[in-house]
C-alpha cells in the first residue's frame, strides 16, 4: 500500500506506537528513590580523682534517540520513546511543562521492530534528503549507525534509492563515509574497509545498536561501552541503576560528566545513584548543579526538595518542592507539612522543659520522612540525656549521620552549632570535662550571638574549674573543702553524676556514710550503670552494717567485674555478715577456698551438713564432658565464696555413688544442713551458676 506524500513519522507507525505506548518507562518515580574517659573505671574507694579497673534485576533496552549535534545536552521537553529517529509517542504536557531532559532517567528504550519497515517499498523517493526521518530498508541489512548519532546525508552517490537486490550485485561493501564531499555526515560509500568504522567530523567514534538495517548484513551489539560518549555512558549507567548497582551507576555518569561536564540530566541522574548509596550530602550537590546548569529544571528542584526534607531542613525543601512555575508533588507536600507540624510541637515542648513530648515529637518528625537529619538525631540525644538516659543519649549521639556545614537553624541555632552544643552536654554529663569545653567553644564561634549557648559555655567553664579544683582539694587531704567544691559545680550542673560521686567519695572519708550514700543515688539515678557510684554505695551500705543493701549492690558488681578480686572478696564478707545477722551458725568459711575433694562417705556427710549451701560435683576422671566443666567449676568457686565447693570421683568412690544413687556424671548435688534441695545431671555452665547464685545467700 502506498503513502505518496506522508512523511515518513506518519508510515507504519499507528500500530508500532502502540505495541510500544507500554514499554519500560524510566522516571524518578521508577528509580528507587523517595523523592579523656570518665572516671568511673577505678576500684579505689577514696579517690574521685582516678578512673576505675576496667573491664532490582531491570530489562536491559537499546535507547535510540534523535541525532543532533550536541546530543548530550538538554534538549526540548520530549521524554517519551523514540526509535529509527522518529517520535513514538507525543510529548505530552505535562512532561513538556516539567522541563524534561532527553538525558535523564526519563526516557523509554525499545528495539526496531520489522513493523516499522512494512509500509515502505523500494523505489520510493525521499522528499527531505537532509531531514530528521530515517529510512529503513526492507531488502537486507548492513552495518547500521549508532543509535545516538544517524546518518544525515544521501545514501548513495547518485542520490537515489537503491532497489530492492542491487546489495545483491555488488562485489564491494558500503561503509560509512566521513562526511566529505557533497555526501554528509554517515553517507553511504561504495567500497572500502569493512573491518572499521569510519569516524565522524567530530571525532567521535559511531556506536551501534541492534534493529537498524540498511542493505545487506546486521550488526550485532558487542555489549561494550564506548568511554568517549556521554550518552553510551549515560545509557550504560541507567542500566546499572535499573539493576539496583548504584555503585556502578555513579562510575558511568561521573565519566559521562567528565566529557561534558554542562549536561543538567547528567548531574540529575548522578544524584539518584548517590541517593541510592545513601550519599545525600554530595546528592544534593548534584541537584544544585543540575538547578545552576538549567534553572528550571522542575524534576530537578522536586528531588533537591525531597532531599532536604529528608535532611530536616524544612523551609529549605519547601522551597524547591513550591517552586513557582511547577505543581508540587502532593505526596512529599503532605510529608513536608507532617515533618514541621512534629517540628514545631518539638519545639514548643523543649522550650518549657517537657522533654518526654520532645522525644516524642522527634521520633515523630523522624519517622515521617526526615529519618536522615543530623539535627533531629542530636535533639533526640538532648532528649534523653535530659530523662536520665545517659546511655542511650551516647548511643544516639554516635549514630548522628554525616553531615556538612548547611544554612538555616533549629530551635534558634545554627544546624551545625546545635550538634555541638548537645555533644558538650553529653561529655559534661560523661565526665569528660575538657571534651565538653572543646565542644561548646566550637558552637561559641558558629553561632556567637545565641544566648543558649553562651549561658552554657560559661557554665561549662565553671563547673569544669569546681571539679578540678576540688580534686586538687580531694588530694590534698582537705575532705571538707573538696565537698563544698563539688557542690559548686553542683549548683550549676544539678544534673552531673561525675560530680556527685566524687562529693560521695569525700563523705565516705569524713565518715558521713548516709550521706556518701545520698549523693551515690543521685549519681545512679541520673547514670543508672555507673559502676564506681554503685562501689561506693556499697562501701558505704558495709560501713552502716546494711549487709542486705551491701549484698545486692555487691553481687550487682560481681556481674559487671567477674574477674576482680578485692570485689569477690567484699562480697564474701557481706554474705557471712549477712549470715551472722540472720542467726546462722557459720564456721569454716574463708575466702578464696578451692573446691575440696571428698573420697570418703563419713567425710562426705560431714562435708554437707554445713549449715551453708555445699555444691557437690559428681564426676569421673574418664568422662570427656567432666573434665571440659571442672574448669567452670573453679571459676564458680572463685565467684561465689560463701558456697563450699565439692567434687566426688565415682569410679574412686563407688560406695558414696551407690547411696546418693549417682549413675550418669556429670551429676551436680545442692546440700544444705545435710538435706539435697537440688539435682542437676549434665547441665549447662549457664544453667549451673544461676543455681549457685540462687543458693549463695
Amino acid at each position: 500500500m502506498s503513502h505518496r506524500g506522508k512523511p515518513m513519522s506518519e508510515l507504519g507507525l499507528q500500530t508500532l506506537s502502540d505495541r510500544l505506548r507500554n514499554t519500560l518507562s524510566i522516571g524518578e518515580e521508577d528509580n528507587g528513590v523517595n523523592v579523656n574517659k570518665p572516671d568511673f573505671r577505678e576500684l579505689d574507694l577514696g579517690s574521685p580523682v582516678s578512673p576505675l579497673r576496667t573491664r532490582t534485576g531491570g530489562l536491559t533496552t537499546n535507547t535510540a534517540t534523535t541525532a543532533t549535534s550536541s546530543s548530550s545536552s538538554s534538549s526540548g521537553s520530549v521524554s517519551g520513546c523514540s526509535t529509527a529517529g522518529v517520535h513514538l509517542n507525543p510529548p505530552r504536557k505535562s512532561d513538556s511543562n516539567n522541563n524534561s531532559h532527553s538525558g535523564e532517567l526519563s526516557s523509554c528504550s525499545v528495539e526496531s521492530s520489522p513493523s516499522a519497515t512494512r509500509n515502505f517499498k523500494p523505489g520510493h523517493t525521499r522528499t527531505d534528503s537532509g531531514g530528521s526521518h530515517q529510512l529503513i530498508y526492507a531488502g537486507g541489512s548492513v552495518n547500521s549507525p549508532a543509535v545516538n548519532v544517524l546518518p544525515t546525508g544521501n545514501i548513495c552517490p547518485s542520490g537515489r534509492i537503491l532497489k530492492t537486490g542491487m546489495s545483491s550485485r555488488s562485489t564491494k561493501t558500503d561503509v560509512l563515509g566521513s562526511g566529505t564531499g557533497n555526501y554528509g555526515h554517515g553517507s553511504i560509500l561504495r567500497g572500502g574497509p569493512t573491518s572499521k568504522p569510519c569516524v565522524m567530523t567530530d571525532s567521535r567514534p559511531i556506536n551501534y545498536s541492534r534493529g537498524l538495517m540498511v542493505g545487506g548484513e546486521s550488526v550485532k551489539r558487542t555489549g561494550t561501552c564506548n568511554n568517549n560518549d556521554p550518552e553510551e555512558l549515560k545509557r550504560m549507567g541507567n542500566e546499572n541503576y535499573r539493576k539496583g548497582n548504584f555503585a556502578e551507576a555513579l562510575s558511568f555518569y561521573s565519566k559521562a560528566i567528565a566529557i561534558s561536564p554542562g549536561n543538567a540530566p547528567y548531574h540529575f541522574n548522578r544524584a539518584a545513584a548517590l541517593m541510592g548509596l545513601r550519599e545525600l550530602a554530595e546528592a544534593v550537590r548534584e541537584c544544585e548543579e543540575a538547578i545552576r546548569l538549567d534553572p528550571g529544571y522542575t524534576r530537578a528542584h522536586h528531588r533537591l526538595g525531597s532531599l532536604l526534607l529528608s535532611l530536616g531542613q524544612v523551609e529549605n525543601a519547601r522551597k524547591h518542592l513550591c517552586y513557582p512555575g511547577c505543581q508540587p508533588d502532593a505526596v512529599e507536600l503532605q510529608k513536608l507539612q507532617t515533618v514541621e507540624n512534629h517540628l514545631n510541637k518539638c519545639s514548643d515542648a523543649r522550650r518549657v522543659g517537657d522533654w518526654r513530648n520532645t522525644l516524642r515529637e522527634v521520633d515523630a518528625a523522624i519517622a515521617s520522612g526526615a529519618d536522615a537529619s543530623p539535627q533531629l538525631c542530636a535533639c533526640r540525644a538532648e532528649a534523653l540525656l535530659k530523662l536520665h538516659r545517659l546511655d542511650d543519649a551516647i548511643l544516639a549521639m554516635s549514630n548522628i549521620p554525616k553531615f556538612e556545614p548547611s544554612t538555616g537553624k533549629i530551635f534558634g541555632m545554627l544546624f551545625e552549632a546545635y550538634i555541638f552544643f548537645v555533644r558538650a552536654q553529653i561529655e559534661l554529663a560523661s565526665g569528660r570535662f575538657e571534651n565538653a569545653l572543646t565542644a561548646i567553644e566550637k558552637a561559641g564561634k558558629l553561632d556567637p550571638r545565641n544566648v543558649e549557648i553562651l549561658v552554657m559555655l560559661n557554665n561549662v567553664r565553671l563547673v569544669g574549674r569546681a571539679r578540678a579544683r576540688g580534686n586538687d582539694l580531694f588530694k590534698s587531704e582537705r575532705f571538707t573543702e573538696a565537698c563544698s567544691a563539688y557542690g559548686e559545680g553542683l549548683r550549676l550542673d544539678p544534673f552531673n553524676s561525675i560530680l556527685y560521686c566524687n562529693r560521695a567519695a569525700c563523705w565516705f572519708k569524713l565518715g558521713q556514710w548516709q550521706l556518701s550514700v545520698d549523693d551515690c543515688n543521685q549519681a545512679l539515678c541520673i547514670q543508672p550503670n555507673y559502676i564506681k557510684a554503685l562501689l561506693r554505695r556499697a562501701a558505704s551500705n558495709f560501713k552502716l552494717e546494711r549487709w542486705d543493701e551491701a549484698v545486692r549492690d555487691y553481687e550487682l558488681l560481681r556481674k559487671e567485674l567477674p574477674n576482680d578480686n578485692e570485689v569477690a572478696e567484699s562480697l564474701f564478707h557481706a554474705q557471712v555478715a549477712l549470715k551472722k545477722s540472720r542467726g546462722e551458725e557459720v564456721y569454716n568459711l574463708k575466702f578464696g577456698g578451692e573446691v575440696e575433694s571428698v573420697s570418703g562417705l563419713e567425710q562426705f556427710r560431714a562435708a554437707i551438713s554445713s549449715p551453708s549451701a555445699s555444691v557437690v560435683h559428681f564426676k569421673a576422671a574418664s568422662n570427656l564432658q567432666c573434665k571440659r566443666i571442672s574448669p567452670f567449676l573453679d571459676t564458680l568457686c572463685t565467684r561465689y565464696p560463701s558456697i563450699n565447693f565439692l567434687k566426688v570421683d565415682i569410679e574412686e568412690s563407688p560406695g558414696i555413688a551407690h547411696v546418693e544413687n549417682v549413675n550418669i556424671v556429670p551429676t551436680f548435688k545442692i546440700y544444705r544442713k545435710g538435706s539435697r534441695v537440688k539435682e542437676m545431671v549434665c547441665p549447662s555452665p549457664e544453667v549451673l551458676e544461676s543455681s549457685v547464685r540462687h543458693y549463695s545467700i
